[in-house]
């Protein structure tokens, strides 16, 4: 328990204190954040705001995590996850500074990445950790086997928790507050749980924690500085990769409730925008559609947090209920 609260606060005092020096140096290179010409029209005079703020985050994680961990393969597997994900989002947003533009690296070269990281983690998975082919259900006390499709299954959640985490990361302090509480329920969750490695995963869950929390000093409304696609999807690699060395993939859709709530909008209203010519949003993800209903940003980000924190109380809940 001391290591994992000490992991914890080590990273959110190392987020804290290398904050101000790192947004100053974003500032003074002119990293900043290009915003969507067809998003919201507040946004625009956000423009220029230093991005890549995910870099801080993870060395926040890495320092006390490399200092105090067991380093069993359960654990390195989530964090080379989280790594190899932030790494993708890193060239991701150098090539939106170094094109000046929204955009950066190509779909297809994404997703050949993220397939790339998935087979890795497979791999580590059921030689190393010994982790069996299988899908748990832990809603109702079942499993699946599912033999050669489980990679594609590791790739599904990689997918679904980088793009979930990515879709919400609009709004100031957002997604890292989101994650922080996706991340505090996957904490207790490896904290309960007796076996080899759980308490190398809480440890940095809860270092995950810990840097999230301190970031928010920095990222919370108005921010001085971005995550980026470092921060949005490392993050959301690192939830991903804890779902799968935890066996609730499953679960995840209720414990990243609010992230499933983000990527559905989107699917809906492209779905609709195609299918019927008509909007379901006013824009999407859903967060932009309350801000055309005029809703204050913090109202917006404080609400989505009281939804985030619900979703991951039930499921915990049910994970407690599951090992029993």
């Amino acid at each position: 328990m001391g290591e994992i609260l000490i992991g914890g606060v080590a990273s959110l005092l190392i987020c804290m204190f290398l904050g101000p020096e790192f947004i100053t140096w974003l500032r003074e290179r002119e990293f900043g954040q290009h915003i969507r010409e067809d998003g919201p029209e507040g946004h625009h005079e956000k423009a220029g705001t230093p991005t890549m703020g995910g870099i801080v985050i993870f060395v926040a994680v890495s320092v006390p995590f490399l200092i105090l961990t067991d380093y069993r393969a359960v654990s390195l597997a989530v964090f080379g996850t989280a790594l190899a994900t932030a790494g993708l989002g890193l060239a991701d947003d150098l090539a939106k500074v170094r094109k000046k533009r929204s955009l950066g690296v190509s779909g297809k070269t994404k997703l050949a990445v993220q397939a790339l990281i998935a087979i890795a983690l497979w791999l580590v998975a059921t030689r190393y950790v010994g982790l069996s082919e299988t899908l748990r259900l832990r809603v109702i006390d079942a499993s699946v086997d599912l033999g050669y499709f489980y990679p594609v299954l590791i790739l599904l959640v990689l997918m679904g928790a980088t793009n979930g985490v990515n879709l919400t990361d609009g709004l100031d302090g957002l997604a890292a507050g989101c994650c922080a509480i996706v991340l505090l329920a996957f904490t207790a969750m490896t904290f309960i749980t007796a076996g080899p490695g759980q308490t190398d995963l809480a440890l940095l869950s809860a270092c995950l924690v810990g840097a999230c929390v301190g970031f928010l000093w920095f990222n919370s409304f108005p921010a001085s500085v971005f995550m980026g696609d470092t921060g949005s999807l490392g993050l959301g690699g690192a939830i991903a990769g804890l779902a799968v060395m935890t066996k609730t993939e499953v679960l995840l859709l209720l414990i990243g409730g609010i992230f499933v709530i983000e990527a559905l909008s989107v699917l809906i209203q492209v779905f609709a925008f195609q299918r019927f010519r008509r909007r379901v949003f006013l824009m999407a993800p859903i967060h932009h559609h309350f801000e055309m209903m005029a809703w204050s940003e913090t109202k917006i980000i404080l609400r989505f947090w009281i939804v985030a924190a619900i979703c991951s109380a039930i499921g915990f809940t049910l994970y407690q209920q599951s090992i029993a």
